[in-house]
């Protein structure tokens, strides 16, 4: 550490031919820093997961309301991720990633004391809006500070941080809101905000950097927020509005229809576009691409259903549903490094049709649950999908990234990122969407048949009740919702299955080589 100190420069320091490359005072101390604020950030993609329920019934929202928690940071997080290029050349990236950070820290405040779920989604918004730069330019300090021979490790601790944010995030969020209360799965983020950018800020302070004044694609954000936007209401509406029966709906799909096409035309045709939609022109960026948006769309949706479930339909708290859902990653911590060391060694379109097999396979295991089924057999299920997690990132990205020149590696790495985190927002909306209407529709085929005369009925409902009929109306409602929810679970997991079989089509439309070419965009959009 002295030598690397001594490196830094001081009056002492010989004249150098050539810049010397900038280093931090203390590397521990700046790493640390730049891995905690990573780990905030990607830990509030998964914390509120499994607080849903209770945040839901705290504020008196419904549980389709709950999952705009969850989509308003991921759409809000989607759209700031291509503005990222233009902050770091307009103001800097260590500026940037400082203020992002302590706009995080603010956003988690306005989160925690929101009273109302209209103001936890527009925190949120806020919240994961400032987020969008942050793993970028995170990744982009960490691998300038380190010496060429050890930017693999940097990768690779930021890799893994991804990797262990999101399980830790179910876990704590559940012993946070069992223990104390779901504020403060918010609140927490404070004082690791303030001193992640206090550190970052000192550490870097003096590493120089090339300011730019660069031109804004002011008419592409602006569709973009739009029709993003637009789309992201009405699919968060639309169940509470009775979809197209309401003119809102009907409004915003237009709106969304209407910018969205005017977004692409433009930045097809603008000369310095926010985001390059030209890049889909390469054959294995295009299958790479729409191969990671769906399988993550339904990988976002699990993990977002399965602690939803766990509690409104089997009766699990929150840190209980968190304990049952954690072990899919522990095979992802284990392998993800030598997933990473031999991957090359196999044709990489064979390892992403595994980890589809297997995403696959575990859908179909939960679509045979039923409201019997026990803890060891969730968390085993959810230890196997482990193994599909640990096999998907990191051979998609590489295919994704393979035919890009090396000047298109980054943009290609900011766009998959980009749509990737809109199809797990989609995906959240149209998942809960689809089992809320499929328990709807089978709790009708349940009591259709069942008539208040049915002296055998009458029987069952005075027995439910302990001799009191209303109770046991009400009692055999809720055991019909039940089965009626499961059955439901059951029909979306079954849809999922064979969504990742269809998603290992796309990937052979890919042709190798895979081989990264120089540039290439390591951990692209992480985890």
């Amino acid at each position: 550490m002295s030598t690397i100190a001594e490196d830094a420069g001081g009056p002492a320091a010989a004249p150098q031919p050539a810049a010397q490359p900038f280093r931090p005072p203390n590397f521990a101390l700046a790493t640390v820093g730049l891995a905690l604020a990573s780990f905030m950030q990607v830990l509030d993609t998964t914390i509120a997961n499994v607080s849903l329920p209770t945040i839901s019934g705290n504020l008196g929202a419904s549980a389709n309301q709950a999952t705009w928690v969850i989509t308003s940071f991921a759409v809000s997080n989607a759209i700031a991720l291509p503005l990222t290029g233009y902050m770091t050349r307009r103001f800097g990236e260590v500026k940037l990633f400082t203020w992002a950070t302590l706009a995080f820290v603010v956003a988690s405040f306005l989160c925690g004391i929101a009273n109302s779920m209209g103001l936890l989604v527009v925190a949120r918004a806020i919240q994961g809006f400032v987020a969008g730069p942050m793993y970028p330019v995170t990744q982009a300090l960490l691998i300038s500070i380190y010496p060429p021979n050890k930017r693999g490790q940097a990768i690779a601790l930021l890799a893994m941080v991804t990797v262990v944010a999101p399980i830790a995030g179910p876990i704590l969020g559940g012993w946070i809101t069992d223990n104390y209360s779901w504020e403060w799965i918010f609140f927490i983020n404070i004082p690791i905000g303030i001193f992640a950018s206090l550190v970052v800020g000192r550490q870097m302070k003096g590493r120089p950097e090339k300011l730019q004044t660069p031109k804004m694609d002011y008419i592409g954000l602006a569709t973009l927020v739009l029709g993003v936007g637009a789309l992201q209401i009405m699919l968060d509406l639309g169940n509470d509005e009775d979809w197209f029966n309401s003119h809102k709906i009907v409004i915003l799909t237009i709106v969304a229809a209407i910018a969205l096409t005017v977004f692409v035309i433009w930045e097809l045709t603008e000369k310095d576009p926010i985001v390059n939609l030209r890049l889909f022109r390469h054959r294995n960026f295009a299958a790479g691409t729409l191969a990671l948006v769906m399988a993550y769309a339904a990988f976002f949706a699990i993990s977002l259903l399965v602690p939803l479930w766990l509690q409104r339909n089997m009766g699990y708290t929150p840190i209980w549903a968190g304990l049952a859902t954690a072990p899919i990653g522990i095979l992802p911590v284990l392998l993800t490094p030598f997933v990473g060391k031999y991957a090359h060694r196999f044709d990489l379109r064979v390892l992403a049709s595994v980890a589809f097999v297997v995403m696959a396979g575990t859908s179909f295991l939960r679509a045979g649950f039923n409201l019997d089924v026990n803890f060891g057999r969730v968390a085993e299920v959810q230890l196997i999908q482990g193994l599909g997690v640990a096999l998907f990132f990191m051979p998609v990205l590489t295919i994704l990234l393979s035919d890009l020149e090396p000047h298109e590696i980054a943009a290609g790495s900011g766009l998959a990122t980009f749509v990737r985190t809109l199809g797990g927002s989609f995906a959240a909306s149209l998942t809960t969407w689809i089992w809320n209407r499929r328990i709807t529709v089978h709790h009708a085929e349940l009591t259709e048949n069942i008539s208040a005369y049915d002296p055998a009925m009458h029987q069952t409902v005075t027995q439910l009740g302990r001799g009191d009929v209303q109770t046991g109306a009400v009692a055999l409602n809720q055991m019909i919702g039940q089965q009626a929810a499961q059955i439901g679970f059951n029909e979306v997991f079954h849809l999922l299955g064979w969504i990742f079989l269809a998603v290992i089509v796309f990937v052979w439309f890919a042709k190798p080589p895979f081989a990264a070419k120089a540039g290439g965009g390591a951990a692209a959009g992480g985890h």
